[in-house]
């Protein structure tokens, strides 16, 4: 038997290595392990059985085809366990192995049904017994395979959808991983299972069928893995052999013992003979189905190819990571599909990581540098971030390799707008410029401020923002090195330092560009470890903080407000005359804990923080500055902390007299006139400035600023000679003073608020340029389809409700009818307001059907207001006020199926009213026919198709579901033409018949020119009667094309479908017989229901309906233009055509197909021979193997 290997400590084996035996080893007969190997000879070949010693032997106790009888699983084949995935892998290898010692022929048919199935054909129907199995080759497997497999749905069990399949590919990866791991001391020797199974994979990996390339390929490549673990497993028993045998022999002679010297040698002959066949098995493997797959035509094959080969590199690296592998990861990383660049990059840095393979890896580094440089710029992020950590590898392995150009290309990805690949090129950045640092002295006090270790590398990230020339960035920056060096952006006392403190001898000094720079960053990261999420445009949502890093964040915000509540004044002081310096600055109190003003003493510090905002203010005029001196005050002036009283003294003090200042400027700014100078006009302006920022975010109504501002806009309005900034600001203070009125408002304010809103819409719309006033085109403003969903929400829901639910009154006074009418009269107010934007186009006409389906039940508050602008609607466009109308009625059936159901009673109220609604609609239209026959005409194209547009519920052959619609809509057919009325009713005819929505588009001329040019152009001799019909609506009528027919405000409806393409043919006429049929119209058929005819003659009806549908169906099917093509057999290329496939590999070279060839034993001298340089185009040019791809490729 094959010793346990040693292990070495370092190394790391996968399941269950530890295990001394496998459950292939049969101790009864062959206690010493070698009974696999007993058949060879020197040199020789391990013999197979013949065919009759195969499988003599019954099944197991217990057992069905040689598994467990267990969790309810008898009988099952191998695929059906494994697809179940209850047992334990292991358990279920086991007992495969306990069948294919009993019967190896029934246990390996089984194993390659499992490979049959999971290539989607299904069991047994390729090779149904053990005697077919040994009489048919893989190519008639394969044949049969193919005749088996549904090309219609082309689905197989590893692309399948579903919680079944979910776990199917693990399963099936971790069965073959295990199967050669069990096997691994006697059957994979015996020429038996692991030649067929290599045999028919390689046959599979060769199909036409994606789904057996697909499942054979992945098969193979975790087959290779497994070898690879066994090889791995024999070179260190060869080791471990040898090294016992040294040590033996070079014993003195009498200790030395000859019998263990021989069963030394015999053993690693034996271990040398294995790993011989486990080379044959991987060459086969490799040649047959890798270098041929990794350049197939699907992308996830390619990418099952170069991940595996990653996993053999890493995994034993000895053997396989050198140029003659490493080549295919290099040439594969051209690949077009993002998904195999990304396996590529991902098996490089399980190579990279590991620093003592670097010197093997420095001429692929050299020769694809920059092809690894180039994809950080990859279109797909995903694969961008593996480049940038790639790269990281390589410069954490040498700082030679990679040029400063190479560098430079990372750094500028920092300002990336997709966080991941900041985070990862500022890792990479932090790396090369962060990561020395001054070695601090054992025993030594740290050192601090600007003495810090961290004081040049703060400059150098000062220096870095600079050269980038991005400064507005410096948010992006700070976020992409927060995960890799925040304890190097959160050194604020540092920073203060470098601010505050002289610098020391020798040292240069900060310029006053870096000072900015360097406060801004500050900024920055205070923000950062306050909010805690990316800045705005990076973030993803927010997500949830863990308890570590809520409480690392309340950490941060309490030692920021210990550093910056002493050390802004200061810096104030310093930099009041800097407007952009002091604008960061005073947004640091926006992130402190106001708490610790009070718990630390630190009142004293707060009333200088006061101060010199006072002083700030006084001396700019920036509005940016003082915006920003406005939010400090409102952070600070929070009633929840005890500094609230002081501040607001401190805020009411300042705003006192600005105000007693403005009110005495502006006095005597408007007695002077026209004598006014510059001087007093900038005086009026600077203070008016300071008075609005602070209204922005404080409430000032107490200061009556209104009636300032309104007395400069007025005296600027009468004179024509104001100052244009004053104006604006002005401007913006009225607007700032009504904002708060409003935020203060009652139901009452907002009523008054909604009419103000409707009249500005009003006189901002487009009316504004009539009368020669073009010049004011810049201001008109058109409502958003949002703005006009709410204006139309607030009329619903203050406007349409039942008196007693007015909120305006209330206060016990709902008896009283003065206060009801004076409530009416605000209600119909709001609703007028609202109706001129109707009118006027403000809004868009469908939204007045919301207001139209209320005309009956709220006759009597706003009958006139509506029917009223019903009649503008229609003088402004009648066929979209007939659009509405419809829409309308629409809606309100809508509301009753979703009340009623499907199955509701004509005569209930609901029914009845929306028919009353109908009949008065209808009588709006007067009695003039020809000024209302477009309109009138749409109405009823627009009430049809809704009436025939939803399936019936009750299956093939019931009424649609809104076919009770045509009840409501026959309310309008009394304004129908009678040239109109029958095409009507020849529509209705065909739509009973199973003509689709589009016929009354077709028919009516409301389709676009093209449509009735492509119905004569390709009409089969059948449809020539209905052709004919169809020019009816045309020749009557000559309306041009209308808008679409509006979508629903309030309930939701579908869409409707869109016209046939060019190859619709327009509706085909039924056999003579099937129109006499057909005489039963729509109208008819729902008459006769509506009067409760006997059920035999509904029934007889419902058939009639269902075989008249099912004729035509077929004679719409046997035309031309409705059928689509037969669709292609599902069959794909194999491979890659050869020229385009080196093209996008850019290496202009074929594949190479040498022979795997193991590393010697470590004691075994070197070759003395050097390879060639795999990456050389003339090294690896083989002329078979080229001439077998290009065969493989045009066959394919």
């Amino acid at each position: 038997m094959i010793a346990a290997p040693e292990i070495p400590s370092e190394f790391s084996y996968t399941q269950d290595t530890d295990t001394r035996f496998s459950s292939d080893t049969d101790f009864s007969e062959d206690p010493d392990g070698r009974g696999a190997n007993s058949a060879k000879g020197k040199g020789g070949k391990k013999g197979k059985k013949a065919a009759g010693e195969k499988g003599k032997g019954g099944k197991g106790a217990g057992r069905i085809n040689g598994h467990h009888q267990e969790n309810g699983m008898e009988n099952m084949m191998l695929f059906e366990v494994v697809k179940l995935g209850r047992s334990a892998m292991q358990s279920v290898v086991d007992d495969w192995i306990e069948s294919y010692k009993h019967d190896r022929d029934v246990a390996l048919l089984d194993l390659i049904n499992f490979f049959i199935q999971c290539s989607g054909c299904k069991a047994n129907t390729v090779v149904t017994d053990g005697e077919m199995f040994r009489n048919m080759q893989n190519s008639e497997i394969i044949r049969r395979m193919t005749e088996e497999f549904d090309e219609d749905s082309g689905d197989y069990p590893l692309t399948i959808a579903g919680p079944q399949w979910k776990k199917f590919k693990s399963s099936f990866c971790e069965f073959i991983l295990v199967l050669v791991r069990q096997c691994q001391y006697s059957i994979i020797y015996d020429e038996y299972m692991m030649d067929t199974v290599i045999s028919l994979l390689t046959g599979l990996s060769d199909s036409q069928v994606r789904a057996f390339r697909h499942t054979s390929t992945l098969a193979a490549m975790k087959l290779m893995t497994a070898l690879v673990n066994v090889a791995l497993n024999l070179s260190i028993n060869m080791d471990n052999t040898q090294r016992q045998y040294e040590a033996e022999r070079n014993k003195m002679v009498a200790k030395r013992a000859n019998d263990r010297l021989e069963l030394l040698l015999q053993k690693r002959k034996e271990l040398q003979e294995n790993q011989d066949e486990i080379e044959n098995m991987m060459n086969a493997i490799f040649k047959g189905v890798f270098v041929h797959r990794y350049r197939d035509s699907i992308a996830e094959i390619r990418a099952i190819c170069i991940e595996e080969i990653g996993v053999w590199m890493k995994l034993y690296s000895d053997a396989f990571l050198n140029d003659s592998y490493l080549k295919y990861v290099g040439w594969t990383m051209h690949d077009k599909q993002g998904e195999v660049r990304l396996k590529c990059l991902t098996a490089l840095q399980g190579l990279y990581y590991n620093r003592e393979l670097n010197a093997r890896l420095e001429l692929f580094t050299s020769r694809f540098k920059d092809r690894i440089v180039s994809m950080t710029l990859d279109k797909e992020y995903d694969v961008a971030v593996q480049a940038i950590k790639l790269l990281t590898l390589v410069l954490n392995s040498t700082d030679e390799v990679l040029t400063p150009e190479d560098c430079e290309s990372v750094y500028h990805l920092v300002y990336s707008a997709h966080r991941p690949v900041a985070v990862a090129a500022g890792e990479f950045l932090y790396k090369k410029l962060f990561s020395q640092r001054e070695p601090e002295e054992e025993g030594a006090p740290k050192r601090r401020g600007r003495q810090s270790p961290n004081a040049n590398l703060i400059k150098t990230t000062v220096f870095f923002f600079l050269e980038s020339e991005l400064h507005e960035h410096a948010a992006y920056l700070v976020d992409s090195l927060w995960e890799c060096g925040a304890e190097l952006l959160k050194d604020w006392e540092c920073m203060i330092s470098l601010l505050l403190d002289d610098p020391l001898p020798g040292e240069e000094a900060l310029t006053d560009r870096q000072e900015t720079a360097l406060i801004e960053i500050m900024l920055c990261t205070v923000r950062q470890a306050a909010e805690c999420h990316p800045p705005v445009g990076r973030g993803t949502g927010k997500r949830v903080m863990t308890a570590k890093e809520k409480k690392t964040q309340l950490d941060d915000r309490t030692r920021m407000t210990e550093l910056f509540a002493v050390a802004l004044p200061p810096l104030l002081a310093k930099y009041a005359v800097d407007a952009e310096k002091v604008t960061n600055l005073l947004q640091l109190p926006q992130f402190f804990d106001l708490e610790i003003y009070t718990t630390g003493r630190l009142e004293k510090h707060l009333e200088s923080l006061l101060r010199q905002i006072r002083e700030i203010v006084e001396k700019h005029t920036d509005t940016e500055v003082l915006e920003s001196c406005s939010k400090t005050y409102h952070a600070l002036c929070n009633e929840e902390f005890t500094i609230f009283n002081r501040v607001d003294i401190a805020r009411s003090q300042l705003l006192d007299e600005l105000v007693d200042k403005f009110n005495r400027l502006l006095e005597d700014f408007l007695q002077e006139g026209e004598d006014a100078d510059e001087d007093d006009a900038y005086q009026v302006l600077s203070t008016l400035k300071r008075i609005t920022a602070f209204h922005n975010a404080h409430d000032l109504s107490g200061w009556d600023l209104f009636t300032s501002n309104f007395k400069l806009l007025n005296t600027g309005i009468e004179n024509g000679d104001m100052p244009e900034q004053i104006v604006i600001h002005s401007l913006q203070c009225t607007h700032y003073v009504i904002l708060w009125h409003l935020a203060k408002s009652s139901e009452g304010s907002s009523r008054k608020a909604f009419t103000i809103l409707c009249d500005l819409l009003l006189i901002f719309s487009h009316q504004m340029v009539s009368g020669s006033r073009e010049h004011l085109e810049s201001l008109i403003y058109s409502p958003e389809d949002s703005l006009q969903s709410e204006l139309l929400s607030f009329i619903l829901n203050h406007v349409f409700i039942d008196q007693d639910d007015d909120t305006n009154s209330t206060d016990g006074q709902q008896d009283d009818e003065a206060v009801k009418i004076e409530a009416l009269h605000k209600r119909r107010n709001l609703l007028a307001a609202y109706c001129k934007l109707i009118i006027y186009c403000v809004v868009e006409m469908k939204t007045g059907a919301d207001i139209f389906k209320q005309y009956m039940r709220y006759y009597n508050d706003y009958g006139d207001i509506i029917k009223e602008t019903m009649s503008k609607t229609r003088q402004i466009d009648k066929i979209q006020c007939a659009k509405t109308l419809i829409l309308s009625l629409q809606q309100l059936f809508n509301e009753m199926l979703s009340e009623l159901g499907h199955g509701f009673d004509r005569s209930s109220s609901a029914f009845c009213g929306i028919k009353e609604l109908a009949r008065r609609f209808s009588l709006t239209f007067g009695l003039d026919q020809v000024k209302t026959r477009d309109a009138i005409a749409m109405l009823h194209k627009d009430g049809i198709e809704f009436a025939f547009k939803d399936p019936s519920p009750q299956g093939e052959g019931g009424p649609p579901l809104n076919l009770a619609f045509l009840d409501i809509l026959s309310e309008f057919s009394s304004k129908l033409m009678r040239q109109d009325k029958r095409t009507v009713l020849f529509i209705l005819n065909s739509l009973q018949a199973g003509g689709d929505d589009d016929t009354m588009s077709v028919m009516s001329g409301y389709s676009s020119r093209g449509s009735s040019i492509r119905s004569k152009k390709a009409k089969p001799p059948a449809a020539a009667e209905s052709s004919s019909s169809s020019e009816v609506w045309q020749q009557s009528m000559q309306t041009p094309v209308m808008m679409p027919s509006p979508h629903l405000t309030s309930t939701a409806m579908r869409d409707p479908k869109r016209g046939r393409d060019d190859s619709y043919m327009g509706v085909y006429p039924l056999p003579h017989d099937q129109q006499q049929q057909q005489q039963h119209s729509q109208v008819t058929w729902m008459l006769a229901q509506r009067q409760q005819e006997e059920a035999r003659q509904q029934q007889e009806r419902a058939m009639n309906y269902a075989k008249l549908r099912t004729n035509l169906q077929h004679a719409i099917r046997r035309g031309t233009g409705l059928m689509e093509e037969d669709e292609e057999p599902i069959v794909e290329d194999v491979m890659m055509s050869s020229e385009g496939r080196m093209d996008d590999l850019n290496e202009g070279m074929d594949f190479d197909t040498m022979d795997i060839d193991l590393p010697p034993s470590k004691n075994r001298r070197e070759r003395s021979e050097l390879k060639p340089d795999y990456f050389d185009p003339a090294s690896i040019m083989d002329e078979s193997v080229r001439g077998a791809s290009l065969c493989a490729a045009h066959s394919g």
